[in-house]
């Protein structure tokens, strides 16, 4: 199982595009490639939160009781749509690691605090979804990461013990969501961990790249 976000992706540019291109509709002011990253995690809903407080001098709790929010996120909607697949790639080792573990038969699934309808966009823009087995977005269940349900539904839906189940992610979110599960975690060095290196979550493992999931 992975995350998707810094983990399969590299999706902060277009993230960045799409809340820029909101602010600047509400002529709001712009925000940083680096607040950004620190802000991914939780899914795009509360990166949006975490910009308009940062912008508005606001108090986060301020921002999410705001009148204006559903449209905030109204139009978020549109420009991040626009966006998925424009300035996004594959990390190193993506489509060749998947690849070869579809064909050895692993299950492979995708869980991410992305909403549904921005995970299938991005998923499909890069090819990635015909070697998923099971894709769990943020809006997927009642709950979404930290909390394991994610990783137990995919466990329950492939009949696969703990001990034979591993998730791959690149910030302390994913971490702490595995140690919910009781499931091994590798973690990639290179993604978005709110400014913090990720040897600091303690995973399993750190990989350069996804490839070492095949040794």
């Amino acid at each position: 199982m992975f995350d998707l976000d810094g983990t399969l992706i590299e999706t902060a540019p277009e993230i960045m595009d799409a809340v820029n291109d909101t602010l600047r509709h509400f002529e709001l002011a712009q925000v940083t490639q680096q607040q950004v990253n620190d802000w991914i995690g939780h899914g795009t809903r509360e990166l949006l939160i975490s910009a308009l407080a940062y912008v508005q001098h606001k108090p986060i709790e301020a921002v999410r009781t705001d009148g204006l929010l559903p449209a905030y996120l109204a139009e978020f909607d549109v420009h991040y749509q626009q966006r998925c697949g424009t300035r996004s790639h594959l990390y190193p080792q993506v489509r060749e690691t998947l690849t070869a573990l579809f064909e050895r038969g692993v299950k492979l699934a995708v869980v991410t605090n992305k909403e549904g309808r921005y995970t299938s966009t991005v998923l499909n823009a890069h090819n990635l979804m015909p070697l998923l087995h099971r894709v769990v977005s943020g809006d997927t269940l009642p709950v979404k990461k930290p909390n394991p349900a994610g990783i137990q539904s995919c466990m329950e839906q492939f009949g696969v013990a703990p001990e034979r189940a591993l998730f791959v992610g690149d910030s302390s979110i994913d971490v702490a969501t595995a140690r919910n599960a009781g499931i091994a975690v590798w973690a990639l060095p290179y993604g978005y961990n709110m400014g913090q290196p990720i040897e600091a979550c303690a995973p399993d493992r750190v990989i350069v790249d996804c490839s070492a999931l095949l040794n």
